[in-house]
């Protein structure tokens, strides 16, 4: 599905293998960097036996790793969670490596598709009465506003363990920056898809309540309906699966870290389509009813860790930033809230500025163009022309390494299957305010199979909407500085 595998709270995985950035000032030029070809291969080829029945439980190590943040982090604002990639869910049914990164790309795709038509709904200012309503076990004289299939609200590739209700009970969560809305499945299910955790059972909990169609975090809703004066809510995704339900509050409880009351989320009794593993998700968007919005973070920040690798990292709130971040401008889509978008100028190849003009990445005031940073998404997308320009600009610096035909949604591939390591040129992000922030390897150039092809892991869109993704931001804490509209990127700091 467009559904772009989960994230937690605590990050683990990111698209593809990792690579180590050295100890480098993020002001000084950098012109090339190596790429560990072996150890890509290797975690290529061993993402594909990973089991993870075979793990110690992510309940214990969760647990343990929230007690030291407790202590290293007293301020009582602070919470903090882990955060694990998809595949660190379920066993990944693909027997070789490349269908399992074209199965990636596919939902990737989709992903994209989704995020640009939600945008580009807000800039037609199409209205919810404009749109056809999904055919679901809710009868259509019980929604007030139709519903849309189509327009994502977002997913992820990585996921958390998050507490629901009193007595808490955990629940892997998606944690994702394209959406808003938060939800997970509940019982009684109409259609329910298999998780990991038991379904959770609203009537197990003593803090759950239901929203009136009257309160505001309905009326919040892209997309509500009335029933009984119950509200009900619906996200639906760019493939088509959906998840339909009442609209309630409930006590969140991230660990050790403690727990946050009357969280508005989606009780979702019909979900369908290729949703997998997690229980729901978070939304950790710019929107009203975000996690961030309604818990009055400050900040929040997370590292993506190279999703083959099997490590993880955290989500953590109301933290501050590393002191070596590279730091730019936060900008707002005034006709889009969700959305993240950054101060980005231009890129560098090899230590050269790429002739890319930086009307390209500016948001206009019609709310056209812009560049957001997404969790949710994998590979960066950029205007044809300023991908064109990146593109030559790169492969002009790689005639040394031996080209093959390209794959799925890349054109640039090489084959470096007798190669253990190979120097590449470094390609970095230029900031409106003058700052630089160089790349790893292993951040553009990705093993699309486990024989030897890489890829340059950037494409191309016609849309006016260019994403940073998450295979550019692995092994980077990003973090969203809220009260001070500033994003603030640090290497090496999973």
């Amino acid at each position: 599905m467009a559904f772009n595998p989960f994230i937690f709270v605590v990050l683990t995985v990111s698209l593809f293998p990792s690579f180590t950035l050295s100890r480098t000032l993020l002001s000084e030029t950098t012109t090339h960097t190596d790429l560990d070809v072996s150890a890509s291969l290797q975690r290529a080829k061993a993402v594909l036996n990973f089991d993870p029945q075979t793990l110690d439980p992510l309940d214990q190590q969760q647990q343990l790793e929230e007690e030291v943040q407790t202590l290293t982090y007293p301020n009582a604002s602070y919470f903090s969670v882990q955060l694990h990639p998809r595949e660190r869910l379920y066993k990944t049914p693909h027997k070789d490596y490349k269908t399992l990164v074209l199965s990636r790309l596919e939902r990737d795709t989709a992903r994209v598709n989704s995020l640009t038509t939600k945008l580009q709904l807000a800039l037609h200012g199409v209205k919810k009465s404009d749109l056809l309503p999904v055919q679901t076990e809710l009868q259509p004289e019980d929604l007030s506003t139709p519903i849309v299939s189509g327009v994502s609200q977002g997913s992820g590739e990585y996921f958390s363990r998050i507490g629901v209700g009193k007595p808490s009970k955990p629940f892997y969560m998606v944690l994702d920056t394209g959406s808003d809305v938060n939800w997970l499945q509940c019982q009684p299910c109409s259609d329910c898809y298999q998780q990991s955790d038991p379904i959770f059972n609203p009537s197990d909990s003593t803090s759950y309540n239901q929203l009136s169609c009257a309160s505001s975090q309905c009326s919040s809703l892209d997309v509500s309906a009335c029933r009984s004066n119950k509200c009900l809510y619906q996200v639906s995704y760019g493939d088509g699966s959906f998840t339909v339900g009442d609209f309630v509050t409930e006590t969140l409880s991230f660990g050790n870290s403690g727990s946050i009351n009357t969280i508005a989320l989606g009780c979702g009794h019909d979900n369908e389509g290729l949703f997998v593993g997690a229980a729901g998700l978070l939304g950790l968007g710019g929107g009203s009813l975000s996690l961030p919005s309604q818990t009055k973070a400050s900040s929040f920040s997370y590292c993506l860790v190279d999703r083959d690798s099997g490590r993880s990292s955290t989500l953590e709130f109301n933290s501050a930033p590393p002191a070596d971040s590279v730091t730019t401008n936060l900008l707002k889509n005034s006709k889009l809230d969700t959305f993240y978008y950054v101060g980005l100028t231009g890129m560098s190849v090899g230590g050269q500025a790429v002739s890319i003009p930086a009307s390209l990445f500016q948001l206009d005031a019609s709310g056209n163009g812009g560049i957001i940073v997404d969790s949710g998404t994998a590979i960066t997308r950029l205007q044809t022309q300023a991908y064109n320009s990146l593109r030559d600009a790169f492969v002009k610096l790689t005639q040394h390494l031996p080209s093959t035909s390209g794959v799925a949604l890349f054109d640039t591939c090489y084959d470096l299957s007798s190669l253990r390591s190979v120097k590449v040129p470094t390609v970095s992000f230029q900031f409106s305010d003058g700052k630089s922030l160089p790349l790893p390897a292993k951040n553009y150039l990705i093993p699309v199979d486990s024989s030897g092809t890489f890829c340059f892991a950037f494409a191309p869109t016609t849309s006016s909407l260019s994403i940073v993704g998450n295979v550019q931001q692995q092994g980077t804490r990003v973090s969203f500085d809220l009260a001070n509209s500033k994003v603030a990127f640090s290497p090496n700091k999973c």
